[in-house]
């Protein structure tokens, strides 16, 4: 293992999301840290306003912050909600970011997402691929969101000589996942429409797309282990990658769900709703050299995932 770039030993370390699947993953991870978790949800304050994370920041002094806080969702929320995507995420980041540099934060990290790269950008997607093309227009409002939060940690980085850095990961899923139908991204879909066709005897379940599209999945306590891991260990202006440098097609992922929940129904693809990037798999080469790669198997990280949605929203 490398030598530690920054400890977070002994440090006031902000996780700004803590709510979110990321976030309440990355407190998770931080127990076994001997630092101080900071967390302070909506009830505390709005991040999309200004003077309130300036204030809350000046008072409550972080030396880390790890800015996992986004409005976030798939396919169907992208397209309904284009402007509550871009204006809420650039105000997150620029709000925390900015406030970070005022009060002499010594490092932050943005968490940002694949989507970020071109839509057909060659497969699998290495980080120079950054702005390298047209965006897939379902997502391009909360792409262009995070590729500001990126540029503006970099800004800060290169005028003021700020240690923020940015990861970028891949598709993911895991415990505290959003299984509402109208906003969760494709494996929670998967896995709610797979218990409801089980429960009620169907004899298939429909999936959107044809199937075809392929795609990478993180466990999200990988990914908060990475991100852990990156805070320790890397210092830089280029965004990291973070995946498991492997990826399945929608069919494929549809009936490992399948399998997981017990849902021995046929699978009805519905054609005419959007596929959205044809592969979308990343390069974690610079990752890997650094000497972190994902242990969590999809088969067992769906499992993990089930048995929390069968606990909190359906036993819940």
């Amino acid at each position: 293992m490398p030598e530690d770039l920054y400890s977070l030993s002994a440090k006031r370390v902000w996780v700004a999301g803590h709510r979110g699947m990321v976030g309440s993953a990355l407190v998770r991870r931080l127990e076994d840290e001997n630092c101080e978790v900071l967390t302070a949800g909506r009830d505390v304050m709005d991040l999309r306003d200004q003077a309130a994370v300036h204030a809350w920041v000046g008072s409550e002094k972080p030396d880390a912050v790890f800015l996992a806080a986004a409005t976030v969702g798939g396919i169907h929320a992208n397209r309904s909600r284009p402007a509550e995507f871009l204006y809420d995420n650039l105000m997150i980041e620029a709000n925390i970011i900015h406030a970070a540099f005022e009060n002499a934060v010594e490092k932050l990290m943005f968490l940002g997402s694949s989507c970020i790269y071109p839509k057909l950008a060659p497969q699998p997607m290495r980080e120079e691929e950054l702005l390298g093309g047209p965006l897939e227009p379902t997502n391009q409002w909360y792409a262009i969101a995070k590729i500001s939060g990126i540029m503006l940690c970099q800004a800060f980085r290169e005028q003021h000589g700020c240690d923020y850095i940015s990861a970028q990961p891949t598709n993911l899923y895991g415990i505290g996942d959003n299984f509402d139908l109208e906003s969760s991204h494709v494996i929670p879909a998967l896995i709610a429409k797979a218990h409801t066709a089980k429960t009620e005897g169907a004899a298939s379940m429909g999936v959107w797309g044809s199937g075809d599209p392929k795609r990478e999945f993180l466990f999200t306590d990988d990914l908060a282990d990475a991100l852990v891991y990156m805070m320790k260990h890397y210092s830089d202006d280029t965004q990291i990658n973070v995946g498991t440098g492997e990826d399945l097609t929608i069919r494929d992922i549809a009936e490992q769900v399948c399998r997981t929940v017990g849902f021995e129904g046929e699978l009805a693809f519905d054609t005419s709703m959007p596929d959205g990037s044809p592969r979308k798999l990343l390069n974690v080469d610079r990752l890997t050299a650094m000497g972190w790669t994902a242990k969590t198997s999809l088969e067992d990280g769906l499992r993990q995932t089930y048995d929390w949605y069968l606990e909190n929203y359906v036993n819940g």
